[in-house]
């Protein structure tokens, strides 16, 4: 029986809101998932690697977990590659900050080379989850991107090799684990992520259009996530600029920051194409908030718009699922399990706006259709709960431990 999980999150900690930096979907997955292991009796410790001043040491998170933040390099903000030299150290803060755990269970690549450390010298099992592969964003990266790390796609080989279980969010992802990394499939596993439903729910558009401060009787598009190539904010930005030609009060509100070494320039240059088309008064370009508050834009907005170049799941599609708004989405990886396809959304081929905009305008343009959605998503999304989750994580670290 496990009773105790020591998580690595090297790079990021769970604590900070998703939507900026290196915060994203896998902080809400594991301050989900350590929540809902809490909540069954197991103790969870969330390692990760401290920051800056403000840090705190020993935190207790409100779902119940521990995020213990150990000195490895300097107290500062690093890029991913700039922090790997500082993993051994990190390895041998977790391992003298004196907890027994039944397992480890690891977050990306980082932390999984970490773990990797860890199992040597504890013997401890290490279960490990990608959320993310260096090699499936290089194959559909946007021309003139620079490729993935030669040390990132090592680590992740290695991890691979050295993980006594690999999960996959998705059949997707575990066939790019197989396809790109020739992963071992006898040590492979998928678990999907899950959605909190008791906050991601339909409510009242009106009122919370009210509470945003969004004109109530226009069309919204939606887009939320960090500001990176990866995320297809230029699809976005293009798309909407097409949908205004047929919908001339439609806004578009998008919710995140800068992500990423490209993030700055990705948010400048989406700016600049906002000004140039002469949308700046219909876009709105908010700050990153609290994950729960985004309940609130899922059901103000029309439609969100996920146009990703990779996706290992694609929470945030299924978030809006479950507050009841359609999804347009790229299909491709995650997205196109965490969306069905004519029934909670619509899936697009490619990056093409036009495509985007298309799709959106059918959804604006039927209500019917948009009802259908509404429903639909709303029946996908119960699919996902972090319940579920965890039972099968359960299955899992039983199986090796």
């Amino acid at each position: 029986m496990i009773n105790r999980v020591a998580f690595l999150s090297y790079h990021t900690c769970p604590l900070i809101p998703p939507g900026t930096g290196d915060a994203g979907g896998m902080n809400v997955y594991i301050n989900e998932l350590a929540s809902m292991m809490v909540t069954r009796g197991v103790e969870v410790d969330v390692f990760t690697r401290r920051t800056g001043d403000e840090d705190l040491g020993v935190v207790e998170a409100l779902g119940g977990y521990r995020v213990v933040h150990v000195t490895a390099g300097p107290y500062e903000k690093l890029s991913k590659v700039a922090s790997a030299p500082f993993l051994a150290s990190f390895a041998g803060a977790v391992a003298g900050f004196g907890g027994e755990y039944d397992l480890l269970h690891s977050h990306y690549w980082l932390s999984g080379w970490a773990g990797l450390l860890l199992k040597r010298r504890s013997g401890l099992p290490l279960a490990n989850s990608f959320h993310t592969l260096g090699r499936v964003k290089d194959a559909s990266r946007r021309s003139g991107e620079p490729p993935e790390s030669l040390l990132r796609i090592g680590a992740e080989h290695d991890v691979m090799a050295g993980s006594d279980c690999v999960i996959a969010s998705t059949p997707a992802e575990a066939e790019d684990l197989l396809d790109h990394y020739g992963a071992d499939p006898t040590r492979l596993c998928i678990s999907p992520p899950g959605v909190n439903h008791s906050i991601f729910t339909p409510g009242d558009r009106g009122r919370s259009r009210l509470e945003l401060g969004i004109p109530s009787e226009v069309p919204v598009v939606l887009f939320v996530g960090r500001v990176q190539p990866l995320k297809g904010i230029d699809v976005v930005v293009d798309a909407f600029v097409r949908v205004r030609q047929r919908y001339t009060d439609a806004r578009l509100v998008i919710i995140g920051g800068p992500s990423g070494p490209l993030g700055g320039d990705e948010l400048h240059q989406a700016r600049g194409l906002v000004a140039a088309a002469g949308l700046s008064e219909s876009v709105d370009f908010r700050d990153p908030v609290e994950h729960p508050t985004l309940a609130g834009y899922y059901q103000a907005a029309d439609v969100l718009l996920v146009p990703s170049r990779s996706e290992s799941f694609g929470l945030v599609a299924v978030e809006a699922q479950a507050c009841g708004l359609p999804v347009v989405a790229a299909n491709v990886g995650g997205l196109s399990y965490a969306l069905a396809d004519g029934s909670s959304g619509i899936l697009v081929d490619g990056w093409n706006p036009a495509d985007y905009a298309d799709a959106v305008e059918s959804i604006l343009s039927d209500h019917e259709l948009a009802a259908r959605l509404s429903k639909g998503g709303i029946e996908h999304a119960d699919l996902f709960s972090w319940g579920t989750t965890a039972d099968r994580f359960f299955e899992l670290y039983d199986g090796i431990t």
